[in-house]
């Protein structure tokens, strides 16, 4: 197999996905004695990224793997496919969803001594269900509560290879910033403040943390 044949390989199967796919699953396509090496993969992504310079779409690595997508300057325009509304989420939410990617391990109690007021379970709920939340075990205290922690499905939402690259403090300070240069909408569906809502989601934070490594 040579280099262009394996590179349309590649090209074709990440925009069939609809999804990011890791070098693991890209060399899954290939029958045992087919399969190129893992630099040959590589080298392939190498050259599609290349070929996406100057373009409107990226070919971009998340946590789970490598996808293709519009680039934020187009999106706001690539966005009006979808008629539906974006879906609105509320700042308790936000600040919910904050403190456990700088946070986490956490538990419910802990978010609500910070937060100051208690975390409805229609939150947890939300977040669990859209799996940009998991349950990382218990603590070993009285009554063993869940310690939450995001996933993989939560830094590919929000266009993040690991936990690293999430917003320093400062830059927080005008998360409808964010929430723009952040907005990966899939079909139908997007990301957005309440109206009238506060975003200083940063009184919340506190000054002190730091983003913790991701399995």
């Amino acid at each position: 197999m040579n280099e262009q044949q394996l590179k349309n390989i590649v090209e074709a199967a990440l925009l069939a996905a609809g999804e990011p796919l890791s070098i693991d699953r890209l060399l899954a396509l290939f029958e045992e004695g087919e399969q190129p090496e893992k630099s040959a993969i590589k080298e392939a992504i190498s050259s599609l990224q290349s070929d996406c310079e100057g373009r409107g779409i990226e070919l971009r690595e998340l946590a789970s793997g490598y996808r293709y997508q519009a680039r934020s300057e187009v999106s706001r325009w690539v966005s009006r496919l979808w008629e539906e509304r974006a879906p609105r989420y509320s700042r308790a939410l936000l600040e919910t969803l904050a403190l456990i990617a700088y946070r986490q391990p956490i538990t419910r109690a802990e978010i609500e001594d910070i937060r100051g007021v208690a975390v409805s379970t229609h939150i947890t709920k939300t977040l669990l269900e859209r799996s940009w939340v998991r349950i990382l075990g218990h603590r070993d205290v009285p009554g063993r509560p869940a310690l939450y922690g995001t996933t993989r499905e939560f830094l590919d939402y929000f266009n993040l290879k690991s936990l690293d690259e999430l917003p320093t403090l400062g830059e927080l300070k005008d998360i409808d910033k964010i929430n723009a240069e952040l907005d990966l909408r899939l079909p139908g569906e997007g990301f957005a403040m309440e109206e009238g809502e506060s975003a200083d989601i940063v009184l919340s934070l506190g000054a002190d943390f730091e983003p913790v490594a991701y399995d």
